[in-house]
């Protein structure tokens, strides 16, 4: 007979549920915790502008528009992490909810110092008054949100469909192909933010996207060779 105290006892399996609630609590944290960074950092530093930015800023429509950039790419690696059976993949994707989460939650943090509202009520893009390197964003500069015109390098609807739609290594191919697009998109719209503008917390912001982004779009064009597959079109 074995001895009882030797016994090891297993702690019980977390359900699913459980572990949905403690991934959506810990999101929620890096997106307050991005928020408290903005703004301390927006009101601690004192070489700043004397006046905030207004509505139609650089800043504001970089922060106002890249959030919602970021939000998507952010649900799409969510999608990624939870159905892709690829190690390399899902690391992949836990980083960018990572990263970009906090990054939201600091541009939001911003706004709220600002006074500004979380999403534009007119058109995207029309903080960018010059164009942009490698990207044609004549199309959106009339056309509200509520019209479903996305930015540059984001999926539209019937791509976020199709990349539900799929399995295994097709899925894992498709979400590359997507996520670099989305983040060439991305570091075109912070270089012009980082050009135009004359804040610090928003250019420090924008060098950081450039170098983490950067590294992961060499990094996803490596996997998508390994994988024998091409990057999307870019326009």
């Amino acid at each position: 007979m074995p001895d009882n105290d030797l016994v090891e006892e297993r702690a019980p399996e977390q359900p699913t549920w459980s572990r949905a609630v403690v991934i959506g609590a810990s999101l929620l944290a890096v997106l307050l915790l991005g928020a408290t960074i903005g703004m301390l950092l927006t009101r601690s530093l004192t070489d700043e502008p004397a006046a905030l930015p207004t509505a139609g800023s650089v800043e504001v429509g970089f922060a106002q528009d890249m959030s919602v950039h970021h939000l998507q790419a952010v649900t799409m690696a969510n999608w990624a992490r939870d159905h892709s059976t690829d190690p390399e993949v899902q690391q992949l994707a836990f980083d960018i909810i990572g990263t970009q989460t906090e990054q939201v939650g600091r541009m939001k943090g911003w706004l709220m110092i600002w006074d500004q509202p979380e999403q534009t009520t007119g058109a995207y893009m029309q903080w960018m008054t010059e164009p942009m390197a490698g990207h044609d964003h004549s199309g959106l500069t009339n056309t509200a949100p509520a019209e479903g015109v996305v930015m540059p390098g984001m999926a539209s609807s019937e791509e976020l469909k199709k990349m539900r739609s799929l399995t295994g290594p097709a899925l894992d191919v498709y979400f590359l192909q997507l996520m670099l697009r989305h983040h060439q998109g991305g570091t075109a719209m912070a270089q012009y933010a980082q050009d135009h503008s004359s804040y610090s917390v928003v250019t420090a912001l924008t060098r950081s996207i450039l170098v983490s982004q950067g590294a992961e779009m060499d990094l996803i064009t490596q996997m998508l060779k390994t994988r024998n597959a091409q990057p999307l079109p870019t326009s």
